[in-house]
Parts: C-alpha cells; sequence; structure tokens
C-alpha cells in the first residue's frame, strides 16, 4: 500500500475547492460524469487505431444511489487507470489526462469527442463528499487499484482484487450538508440538465418494458415484463448528424426534446456544421415571435462535445438572435475553470460572425425556395429581421435580399421591388423618395385612406423597432426618407404635378387663421393653413416626423435596449383653407358659433388620432348630441 500527500501548489486546497472554485456546487456531477465519457472515448479511439487490444463493446455510464451508506457512484466501463496512472493524474492537482492524450493522438484523435477542458474537475467531487474513492482497473494488463482520500492532502493508494472488469468506478461518500445528493430525483434533474445529450449512454436505474406476445398467443395471454437499464439521455442529438439524414419531423422531435413544455411548432430550423477555422455545430430553431420584443430568452443552450455547459450565450450568439432557440456546441469556446462564464477572444467573435452569416444566407435561401410561404411567416420572424439590420453591420448588408415591406392591401415588396414600384409617384421636390407608412391600419385608417385616395402605396410597419430600423434605412440608403401617413401633410411632403389653387386670398387667410387660434387653447397645437384639395379633410392633425419617431424610440425602449430621454407633446392642426367649412368659418359673425364649430371640427380631428379623452372626449359626446336635436 502506498501512503502519500497530494502534490498541491497551495495549502488547504480543497476547503478552496469547496468554497470558491465552482460556482455551482451541482457541477460536480456534470465533471464526473465527463470524465467519464473522456474515459470511455479514450478507449472507443485507441481500440479504433489498433493500440487497445480488447473488445470495446457496448460500454455506459452508470450512476448509482447507496442511502444507506449514504454514498453516489459514477462507474465507467472505459480506459481506467494503472497505479502509476492514478499517481500521475489524480495526485498532481491540475494535470488533465485528457489533455495530455489529445496532445499525444492530435492527429488521430481529433474528432474523437474527448472533452479535454477539465483539469480540476475530478476534485470538485470535495464540494459535496466527505470521502472520496476512486477504484479502477486499467485495460492494460495491470492489477486493479483503490485510491482513497478524506479531503486532507492525504491519500491512501494499494492494489485490489475486488474490480476484475475494466473501468473506473468513483464512490462519492455524501457530506451531512450535502444529502440532496443522494435524493434520486435531485440526480435525475442534474443528469438530464448537464448530461442529457452525452455521447456514452447513461444508466440512471432500471424501468419496466414490456415484451411482445408471440404470433400465436390465445387471446387472453397477458404479456410479460421485464426489468431494463434506465438510460436517460440521448447519446446521437440531432445537431450531431449530418442534416442530409435528418428529416423535418427530425427536427420536429428535437425540438420538443429540448422543449418539452413547448407545444407551438417552430417555423423552420438553421442547421449549424462548420470544422474551419473552428469547430462548431448546432441547430438554431426560429419560434413564432410576432411583434414580441419581450419573448424569453435565453433559451440557446451551449454545449462542450455534448456537455452541456450553460444557457447564457451572450457573446456567442449575436443579440439579436438571443430570441431564438436551439444548441451550439462547440470545442472552441473558451472557458473558465468552472465552465460557467465565457471569455470573449478571437474565437468567440469568429463563431458570432459565423451564426450571423448562416442566419442571413437561411433567410435568403427559404424566400428564394418559397416566396409564397416565406411572405406568410414574415410577420412571426420579422422582430429578429429588423432588430438584427438596426445592431448587426455585416447582417444589415445582406437584408435587402430577405426582408420585406408589406403594404396595408396586404403585398409583400422586397427594397428594389419596393423602389420600382413608388419612385416615380412618390418623391419631393428635391427628387427623393417618399415611403409612406402606417404603424397601425386601424388607428390611422382615415390617413391611410387618403394616400390611397390620391394613388400612393403605404406601406404597413407596425414592430416595435421599426423607428430604428426606419433611421437605419435611411442613413445607409441615399436619397430616402419615410414619413408615417399621420406626419406632416402629404401635400407637403410629395411633389405634385399640378399645384392646386388657393381659393382665399392672404387677409382671408390670416382672418381664418387668428379665429382658429383663439378657439384653441392648448398650447400643444400649432395651427397650419393649407391650400389642399376641397376633398381633402377641413382639419387634420399631425405630428411632426421627427418629433414623433423621437417619441416612439423612447417608447419602444422604455429606458432598455434603445431608452431615450423624454419628449414633449408636440401637435400641427392642418387647417384646409380651400375646404367649405373653411369658408363657413369665415363667414360666421356670432363669436360663440364660431368659436364652437372650431372646437369641435378640432376635436373631431383629435378623435381620429385618438387624442380625445377624458373631460375633452366627455364634452365632446354632449356637445354632439346637442348638434343632433337642433
Amino acid at each position: 500500500m502506498t501512503k502519500g500527500n497530494i502534490n498541491v501548489s497551495v495549502e488547504n486546497i480543497f476547503p478552496l475547492i469547496k468554497k470558491f472554485l465552482y460556482s455551482d456546487h451541482e457541477i460536480f456531477l456534470r465533471e464526473l460524469i465527463s470524465n467519464a465519457t473522456d474515459a470511455t472515448l479514450k478507449l472507443k479511439h485507441l481500440t479504433s487505431i489498433g493500440e487497445a487490444k480488447v473488445e470495446y463493446g457496448n460500454p455506459k455510464i452508470e450512476v448509482r444511489i447507496d442511502k444507506d451508506n449514504k454514498t453516489l457512484h459514477i462507474i465507467d466501463q472505459g480506459i481506467g487507470m494503472t497505479g502509476e496512472e492514478v499517481e500521475k493524474y489524480i495526485n498532481q492537482v491540475a494535470f488533465s489526462g485528457a489533455e495530455e492524450f489529445l496532445e499525444k493522438y492530435k492527429d488521430s484523435a481529433k474528432d474523437s469527442g474527448i472533452i479535454g477542458h477539465f483539469g480540476l474537475g475530478f476534485y470538485s467531487a470535495f464540494m459535496v463528499a466527505e470521502k472520496v474513492e476512486i477504484i479502477t482497473k486499467s485495460y492494460k494488463d495491470e492489477p486493479a487499484v483503490q485510491w482513497i482520500c478524506d479531503g486532507s492532502p492525504e491519500f491512501t493508494l494499494e492494489e485490489t482484487t475486488d474490480k476484475t472488469e475494466r473501468g473506473t468506478e468513483i464512490i462519492l461518500h455524501i457530506a451531512e450538508d450535502s444529502t440532496e445528493f443522494l435524493e434520486e430525483n435531485k440526480i435525475r434533474e442534474l443528469l438530464l440538465k448537464y448530461n442529457k445529450f452525452m455521447p456514452v449512454p447513461i444508466k440512471f436505474g432500471t424501468k419496466t418494458q414490456t415484451l411482445p406476445l408471440p404470433e400465436d398467443a390465445p387471446e387472453d395471454a397477458v404479456a410479460e415484463t421485464e426489468e431494463v437499464d434506465n438510460i436517460i439521455n440521448n447519446p446521437t442529438p440531432a445537431w450531431t448528424i449530418a442534416p442530409n439524414e435528418l428529416t423535418n419531423e427530425d427536427y420536429m422531435k428535437f425540438y420538443h426534446e429540448l422543449y418539452p413544455m413547448q407545444f407551438e411548432e417552430p417555423l423552420f430550423n438553421i442547421h449549424l456544421n462548420v470544422d474551419y477555422p473552428f469547430n462548431l455545430t448546432g441547430i438554431l430553431f426560429f419560434p413564432k415571435l410576432n411583434n414580441n420584443l419581450n419573448i424569453e430568452k435565453d433559451k440557446i443552450q451551449l454545449y462542450q462535445n455534448q456537455v452541456f455547459v450553460t444557457d447564457e450565450v451572450k457573446g456567442i450568439v449575436p443579440d439579436f438572435l438571443m430570441l431564438l432557440r436551439g444548441v451550439i456546441d462547440s470545442p472552441d469556446i473558451p472557458l473558465n475553470v468552472s465552465r460557467s462564464y465565457l471569455q470573449a477572444d478571437g474565437a468567440v467573435k469568429k463563431i458570432s460572425s459565423y451564426i450571423t452569416k448562416k442566419v442571413a444566407d437561411k433567410m435568403s435561401s427559404l424566400i428564394n425556395e418559397n416566396r409564397e410561404d416565406y411572405e406568410k411567416k414574415w410577420n412571426d420572424i420579422k422582430v429578429v429581421i429588423e432588430y438584427g439590420i438596426v445592431t448587426e453591420e455585416k447582417f444589415a448588408e445582406k437584408a435587402d435580399k430577405f426582408t420585406l415591406y408589406p403594404t396595408t392591401d396586404g403585398k409583400y415588396f422586397l427594397w428594389n421591388e419596393l423602389e420600382e414600384k413608388i419612385k416615380p409617384n412618390q418623391t419631393d421636390k428635391d427628387g427623393n423618395l417618399i415611403v409612406l407608412y402606417a404603424s397601425n391600419a386601424d388607428e390611422q385608417h382615415s390617413y391611410i385612406q387618403a394616400a390611397k385616395d390620391k394613388g400612393y402605396e403605404v406601406l404597413l410597419l407596425d414592430s416595435p423597432i421599426i423607428p430604428h430600423v426606419i433611421q437605419k434605412l435611411e442613413t445607409s440608403k441615399d436619397k430616402i426618407s419615410f414619413a408615417r401617413v399621420d406626419a406632416d401633410h402629404i401635400n407637403n411632403l410629395i411633389k405634385k404635378d399640378e399645384p392646386v389653387i388657393a381659393k382665399l386670398n392672404e387677409t382671408e387667410k390670416e382672418s381664418l387663421k387668428k379665429s382658429v387660434e383663439e378657439a384653441i387653447t392648448d398650447k400643444k397645437f400649432t395651427v397650419q393653413l393649407e391650400d389642399l384639395d376641397s376633398t381633402d379633410a377641413p382639419f387634420t392633425i399631425t405630428q411632426p416626423e421627427f418629433m414623433r419617431r423621437m417619441k416612439d424610440m423612447q417608447a419602444t425602449g422604455g429606458g432598455g435596449m434603445f431608452g431615450m430621454g423624454g419628449f414633449p407633446e408636440m401637435y400641427n392642426l392642418v387647417v384646409n383653407s380651400n375646404s367649405e367649412f373653411a369658408g363657413h368659418i369665415l363667414k360666421t359673425e356670432n363669436t360663440e358659433e364660431k368659436i364652437g364649430l372650431i372646437q369641435h371640427a378640432t376635436d373631431l380631428a383629435k378623435l381620429s388620432q385618438n387624442l380625445l379623452k377624458g373631460k375633452e372626449l366627455t364634452d365632446f359626446i354632449q356637445r354632439s348630441y346637442k348638434q343632433l336635436e337642433k
């Protein structure tokens, strides 16, 4: 028997491990299962190249609870260790056997799946155990050995005859303050969280299965049952399989395996698969988003060689894609010792750029393959696309190929199609393209109809971040301007071939404006007289486009992502000096009656903009009933 001190570089390493090395004590099971997986995959590789003269078979990892003895067992059928290897890999803290193995076999083991980033992983066991045993037998023809340590730097190592099959058994004598890890539900929860897709089958308990009846069995025969291993993980998840070997049903099945409580089907998926200049696989799903920017984020799971690491992937996944769901698996993402937080570096930036490009390419292929289907899905995906345009320059550069601009009539245009459609008819006096749009088809219906009556096309841009998208488009494209249909009056925005002839002279106009200003006491409104078509509304309320857009941006952010400072309420009351109503005001001599007419017309304009509320609305209704009585 050997006795000795574990070779550590600081005193009292175990209290440090227990308190500070890992941010979450439950990580210990992930680390030990990962080590068992490494040991199994090492054996698989050595047998495949003929270095290990043993039968690989169908190895599995077993997790077993012994409540009576307060122990938790992790058992593998992998490569095992000799006494010398235990000395080297266990007694020298922070020496990673997986990394040494990868270095030795770096060419042939490139795709073996060995994790190789664990270092202190085994010692995480002491976060929950007061004593740890290792019973291990190497695939080589050498005796099994048993290692025991009670959480101090002292250990014992001796040969044992208790183990005759190759592999390793880790026995954790659970500490009094960690007895929750002797509960079956807790261990199952951790296995499903961290090891659900590990590449080696993991047995946790048994389950009963019904045996099929023979074909000639009588009708009243009762099928027999038997106990079988309960394999808790899926060793070959969809992202590890080539896309051409998967059907849409396979992807949907995997989606519901990831999110068992999510009943709605995703719209489509993006399969990631790259091995240069970094290794990355994964599947991203587009859920139905509509206009919801507040959908739950952190639904993308990060794995490292099928080991769950975190669902906080900010920094790896571009911010606009955090609204998606799915899996990313990469051994090239650098992690700290707990593997819980990402360290931003060049590799991460390359991965982020690749994902952005892959999503853009997928959008392009979808619209090219089936434009009609893509248009049907647009309202459910537009928030992601528009968010990407605003926040990711590389994505914005590609977005014209797949960003749609719907009209209030239900038609959809790509940008180049939109320009061709509206440019001949919608320009200002300087030749700039004017894009009219509505943000709410119901609330702005009268304005939309007025624009359509003049032959203009009106887009329906109603997502919560559209003000930011518009600002981005106006700065990235030449000679273009967006105006909401209820902003500055259309006649002031779009050049008309034949100007409208004024019906009132300047003196009459001045008198009309003075009467309206005297009747309107609300300082939020600025009175403007315009020579419009006689068929246009007598009174119209507009809001300066810049001011309204700034308010929209403020509302979008709410102090958050796009939050901005406060902006005052400012409106224009546009009076159509060519309307019959304007002439009627001028002819009305009774001051009280004139004020009543102006206030009533103003209230109607306010009502069309949903600005008439509270006492003003009550007074308007009462006044309207009195008009009906007359």
